[in-house]
């Protein structure tokens, strides 16, 4: 492992602290009494604590010092003094392990008293110190200059997401947007509570993917010999325990789709499920509505949030649109009783990517997506869907081409989906049948998989019921004014790190001197490296092993190229 010199110098800091008979990580416990905020919050002068945490900056005058405390709540600040800390004549532990030996990053526990500075800071007289941990890497830590300009931020999105543990040290706002989502699913479970319903737990090792219309990760069970899939949605387990007899039921679940990512999309996301008997899809768009007013004034103390450049309110109640007047509104197109090749063909003049595979529900949705949803900023019931869009969903009681469906759209997005759930056995097998003919026709989001043992639970009778599926990081993404669902993710999903090639010393002489100009003749390059032929030859080898360099050979000439 190629160290840098601070990291060096670090390592060298760390067998000091050794050499000195101070173990730099200790095991015993440090009893912490105060948070920096339990501080600030109950200071009375004198008043002795002991806190721990994160040095964040240090000015150092010498014989004292002012000192910045990071812990989970915030920051306080903390005066050193030499005769203090050392009050005889040995003065190491100031003189030589604070001064000399602390760095930013490492954790000290303190012991000390309150007091007001000059200027009317709260502040820690410290009596006494404890190494809790030493920092073997520098926190990338911004720096500001005279005028009050920031600079050596971190703000890489992908250094930030791939090292989230530094991300939530220097950037603290950070931290706010994770309590935030914690604050909602506390505030969902107890909206559901209260309500009278009950989380569960359902399988996330499937032996059919089911409950959605997704492409599933694959995994092998070796002592069954048998395929398992990552659950991509938990709603069919769900609907068992309804016909078990639970009037309410439900469950935060990681679900795994092996899809695409981007801004909105991760392949392991959190999906809350809640299925209710003897209610229907009206219930729910009503039950939907005091929910989501509930959990906003829960997370952020109002209704209403800003998302981007739109200003969102989540007060009930929320306009209520059908799919079919929502695509005659923004196209001029009435999707009512058109066949599967009237769609097609309308699809395709509206300048909308269509082939072969799709029917007619995956036509419509395709229009709705590039049309129409979009145009949806407030929170919008887009209601009653075409049958071959829902293949778990109840006929619409008035009309046999449709179910009875909504999908919540806020700011162009789904962030919620419901159902009259289907609980006729005969009908939800013909709907499994049929996805399966779109399946087999190459279209690979519908399902492929008849769950048999589902159909056997709804010949045992379900009642009827309705069910709501709400996508958690979507929702945090727009109760926090985050664009990205990395954003909301503690450790989203990354391509694997690109190992970084450790050069030896006389191969970056080499590739220095090839960067300044490239395709040097052989001898040429070996004369202006002045390494000695062992080390020029050690040197060539390792980078044409590395693939850094390439020998070229004309006739009696040599040439040396950086690839």
């Amino acid at each position: 492992m190629q160290l840098s010199e601070q990291e060096i110098i670090r390592r060298e800091k760390l067998q000091a602290l050794r050499d000195l008979g101070i173990n730099p990580y200790p095991a015993d416990l440090f009893p912490v009494d105060h948070t920096s905020k339990q501080v600030k919050e109950t200071f009375e002068e004198g008043k002795k604590v002991v806190v721990a945490g994160r040095l964040m900056s240090i000015r150092d005058q010498g014989k004292a010092a002012f000192v910045e405390l990071q812990d989970s709540e915030g920051r306080i600040q903390l005066y050193f003094n030499r005769d203090v800390i050392c009050p005889g004549e040995d003065k190491t532990k100031y003189n030589q392990v604070f001064r000399k030996l602390t760095d930013l990053g490492d954790f000290i526990g303190v012991e000390g008293e309150l007091f007001l500075t000059k200027v009317g800071e709260k502040t820690i007289h410290v009596n006494n110190f404890t190494f809790l941990s030493k920092t073997l890497r520098p926190l990338p830590l911004p720096k500001m200059d005279d005028e009050g300009h920031v600079f050596d931020a971190f703000t890489d999105p992908e250094l930030r997401y791939r090292m989230r543990y530094v991300d939530l040290v220097v950037n603290p706002q950070v931290k706010e947007v994770f309590i935030k989502r914690t604050k909602l699913f506390n505030a969902m479970r107890s909206f559901f509570n209260t309500a009278g319903y009950m989380e569960v737990e359902t399988p996330v090792l499937q032996s059919i993917a089911g409950g959605a219309a997704a492409r599933p990760f694959i995994t092998h069970h070796n002592s069954l010999d048998i395929p398992l899939y990552m659950r991509i949605a938990n709603e069919l387990y769900l609907k068992r325990l309804i016909v078990g007899g639970f009037d309410g039921v439900y469950e935060f679940s990681k679900n795994f789709r092996n899809e695409g990512m981007d801004r909105t999309h991760n392949p392991e996301f959190t999906a809350m499920e809640i299925y209710v008997a003897y209610k229907d899809y009206n219930w729910m768009m009503e039950f939907t509505e005091q929910l989501l007013e509930y959990c906003a004034l829960q997370v952020n103390g109002t209704t209403e949030t800003t998302f981007g450049e739109h200003k969102v309110n989540f007060k009930a109640p929320y306009a209520r649109v059908t799919m079919t007047d929502a695509i005659k509104q923004f196209t001029g197109f009435d999707i009512s009783g058109k066949s599967e090749a009237e769609l097609f063909e309308a699809a395709k003049n509206m300048g909308i990517e269509v082939d072969e595979t799709m029917g007619k529900g995956k036509l419509i949705d395709e229009i709705f997506g590039a049309k129409c949803e979009g145009n949806f900023i407030q929170p919008t019931f887009i209601t009653d869907y075409p049958k071959e869009m829902s293949p778990l969903c109840k006929e619409h009681r008035d009309n046999p081409e449709l179910t009875e469906r909504f999908e919540l759209m806020v700011c162009g997005k789904e962030i919620a989906n419901a159902y009259s759930e289907l609980n006729d056995p005969i009908d939800q097998r013909e709907r499994f049948e049929a996805q399966l003919k779109l399946a087999e026709r190459g279209d690979d989001e519908a399902t492929q998989f008849i769950d048999h043992d589902f159909l056997r639970a709804l010949e045992y009778g379900m009642p009827p019921t309705s069910g709501l599926g709400i996508g958690m990081d979507r929702l945090i993404m727009f109760l926090t004014n985050n664009q990205s669902i990395q954003e909301v993710l503690f450790f989203p999903q990354m391509r694997p790190e690109k190992k970084q090639l450790e050069l030896t010393e006389e191969e970056k002489i080499i590739v220095a001197l090839l960067k300044a100009e490239n395709n040097q003749a052989l001898s040429a390059l070996k004369e202006k490296s002045q390494l000695s032929g062992k080390k020029w030859d050690a040197a060539m080898k390792g980078l044409a092993k590395h693939g850094l360099t390439k020998v070229v050979v004309d006739g009696d000439n040599k040439t040396v190229v950086l690839n």
